[in-house]
């Protein structure tokens, strides 16, 4: 419940900051003068921001189960199985959770947790995990999981997801409202947004887009070493979670669907835009970590 009143106070505050900068600015002043009502701008913005973003946040777990063609532990068949449950049960009640769903799917290492609400979540675990993984190292995976429920990522990426998508749309609409009315500048013909209106949004959606998902992708990567702090907290050592990073660091990276891939326990290898540290630096801060 508290993450979802943060939820509603982070809306309304960022179109509340929005509006007085505006005002503050002048810019308000000048959009109106010029035909551009900036409360329904701001409306706009709102709801096309957190709107997508609370969408996806809903849906990420019915998406889950279906992109990844999950088979969902309800009655575990075998000792693994039993195994596999009973791990994140242990987890789960440790961390201070609801018992989360579990399944398994086909595919090279990985895992994942989602779900909109802690109590209310799923961990899946690959194939390839519990293949090619000591017990120990695949329990280390499962806390890694937990701990990101436990720390509540779901919805903090949500958050930053939807503060980041209302600034876009209403900077490249502010922008590119100014940029069309200085190059029609003596131009009565018509009130309405011209062409360089639409060019301008459309280039600054892209372009502001980006930015938005580098900021996105560098709040991630410190939510991994948080969550891998959690796990190694969740199992009172933090060498299983070293090994099992070493571990995925030697592995083929199983490659999840865009809809979970920021929860995965392993993500793109990239600079900017990765969503997760890589493997060396997660393993360092284990080791650089108190306790």
């Amino acid at each position: 419940m508290k993450r979802i009143l943060l939820f509603v106070l982070t809306n309304v505050m960022v179109v509340a900051v929005l509006g007085i900068v505006a005002s503050l600015l002048g810019v308000n002043r000048y959009l109106t003068a010029n035909g551009l009502n900036l409360t329904a701008l701001l409306g706009f913005a709102l709801i096309m921001g957190f709107g997508g973003a609370i969408i996806s946040l809903l849906i990420s777990k019915p998406m889950a189960k279906w992109t990844t063609k999950l088979h969902m532990i309800d009655n575990p068949q075998s000792p693994d199985e039993a195994w596999i449950v009973g791990t994140v049960r242990k987890f789960a009640d440790k961390a201070g959770i609801g018992m989360p769903e579990v399944g398994i799917f086909e595919g090279e290492p990985n895992a994942f947790a989602t779900g909109a609400f802690k109590n209310s979540s799923l961990v899946a675990v690959s194939t390839g995990l519990l293949q090619n993984m000591t017990r120990e190292e695949v329990e280390a995976v499962i806390g890694h999981e937990v701990a990101h429920i436990a720390n509540g990522d779901m919805v903090t990426m949500t958050l930053i997801q939807g503060v980041m998508n209302t600034f876009v749309v209403f900077l490249s609409r502010v922008i590119g409202y100014a940029v069309d009315s200085f190059l029609r500048r003596g131009d009565d013909r018509s009130s309405g947004p011209g062409i360089g209106y639409y060019v301008s949004t459309i280039v600054l959606d892209i372009v502001l887009g980006f930015a938005a998902a580098i900021v996105v992708a560098w709040f991630s990567r410190q939510r991994e070493f948080r969550a891998d702090a959690g796990a190694a907290a969740l199992m009172g050592q933090k060498q299983p979670m070293m090994n099992a990073l070493a571990r995925l660091g030697g592995l083929p990276a199983g490659e999840l669907p865009k809809a979970v891939e920021a929860m995965g326990i392993t993500g793109s290898i990239g600079k900017l835009f990765a969503t997760h540290p890589p493997i060396e630096e997660r393993i360092a801060a284990l080791q650089n970590a108190r306790g």
